[in-house]
């Protein structure tokens, strides 16, 4: 409904601002990262904005870039995640280091974020963790760390489906993948090494 809102900063709070367009005063709800870097009063501004409809509240979301907007729709696809929940998380983590962190499965990384425990980081993972490396393929990434963190999530992924084939459980191919380091190594140096655990 609404994709952005561009007018003057009127006031900024702990969690939202004020941006007045033509007169009309809109609160925007913000993570305080974003509130910092948005500018002074009175100065014009723009935020990307999540406009979001409830029986009880009507309320809009605003970030300073669309990778944020993008990282909030998506945490709120996540079961148990509210809107409160992911503008805190957008607070503390980068939406880059983010993506890093499911898609390498950093829980620990997660978990630092106020009001993820272990539970929650790991149904982001399991739910996010397809979704976001779609994304950041079709998005053609600048970041090396990214990149190569989903080259090598895809390669464990094809050595875990070739040992299963071999009649080996997934808990356990992936508790053996665990002790292995992955570096610079070919799907098939994996599947080798880890059959060479496996068959201990």
């Amino acid at each position: 409904m609404l994709a952005y809102i561009k007018g003057s900063l009127e006031i900024k709070s702990n969690n939202y601002v004020v941006i007045d367009v033509g007169g009309l005063g809109y609160k925007v709800f913000m993570s305080e990262t974003a509130i910092e870097r948005l500018g002074e009063i009175g100065q014009i501004v723009k935020v990307h904005t999540y406009y979001r409809v409830r029986e009880d509240d009507i309320s809009i979301y605003g970030f300073n870039t669309k990778e944020e907007l993008r990282l909030f729709e998506l945490l709120l696809s996540v079961s148990g995640i509210g809107a409160k929940t992911a503008l805190t998380m957008l607070s503390v983590i980068a939406p880059s280091d983010f993506a890093l962190a499911v898609i390498s499965n950093d829980i620990s990384k997660l978990t630092q974020i106020p009001g993820i425990g272990a539970k929650s980081a790991q149904r982001i993972v399991l739910e996010l963790k397809d979704k976001l490396k779609a994304e950041e393929n079709i998005n053609k990434l600048e970041n090396t760390k990214l990149k190569n963190a989903i080259v090598d999530d895809n390669k464990v992924s094809e050595a875990i489906s070739a040992l299963q084939v071999l009649g080996y459980s997934k808990k356990e191919v992936e508790k053996t993948l665990e002790k292995i380091d992955k570096t610079d190594m070919t799907v098939e140096e994996i599947i080798k090494k880890g059959l060479s655990i496996l068959g201990l």
